[in-house]
């Protein structure tokens, strides 16, 4: 995948201004020093536990879940992974809704840090520029690769995408449900949650409102 670590770093300021990025630190280390220090930690973790290390199955746990964790959990909280996302002119002049349906996604809630997973709707009407369908869904994954709140990524999907495609005609609906509802606390099976982040004519134009809303959740 080609990423574009300049975008990314504009984006993230982006977010700052609007007050929806992640609330991070600056940690410089190196991926390997992550990785170490993380597996040295989890392992104190097993241990804890009354697990036993030098079992064959266990032996490299906290080695995979430090990797895990770097490479691909925490993955998106490295804007210089950020994916490239080239915009074209809109020769056609195409005025209408743009939608990318049923994008697949995993995240990890920031409370207890268990997975959440579900699917992202995306709509946006060009301003003059338009982006390669695979990017809207690329952008979702960045967000989502990272720890979060549901309600906080669909506020930074949809200000990354007022930022790179110029205009707030843009529409993002995501439904998720939450293994820290799921497989702990409250324990229920069936619930799901839904949160959305309108905005341009999505928001203003109750016609257009609905078509999104129709299309979303067929």
């Amino acid at each position: 995948m080609k990423t574009d670590r300049k975008l990314g770093y504009s984006v993230k300021e982006y977010l700052i201004d609007k007050g929806v990025e992640t609330p991070m630190v600056e940690f410089n280390m190196s991926r390997e020093d992550k990785i170490e220090l993380i597996r040295d930690n989890m392992k104190t973790v097993i241990e804890v536990l009354g697990l036993d290390t030098t079992d064959d199955s266990i032996r490299c746990t906290a080695d995979r879940v430090a990797k895990m964790y770097v490479d691909e959990l925490c993955s998106g909280m490295d804007y210089n992974g950020f994916p490239a996302c080239t915009v074209f002119d809109n020769k056609m002049g195409y005025n209408q809704m743009i939608i990318q349906k049923d994008i697949t996604f995993h995240s990890m809630c920031e409370h207890h840090f268990v997975n959440f997973n579900g699917f992202a709707q995306v709509a946006y009407i060009p301003n003059g520029n338009v982006v390669g369908l695979s990017k809207l869904n690329r952008i979702v994954n960045f967000f989502a690769r990272r720890p979060q709140v549901q309600e906080r990524l669909n506020e930074q999907i949809f200000y990354a995408l007022e930022h790179i495609l110029g205009t707030s005609d843009i529409a993002v609906l995501i439904q998720a449900e939450h293994l820290c509802v799921k497989s702990r606390g409250i324990s229920d099976q069936n619930s799901g949650m839904i949160t959305s982040k309108l905005g341009g004519g999505f928001y203003n134009i109750s016609k257009l409102r609905n078509e999104f809303m129709v299309l979303a959740t067929k």
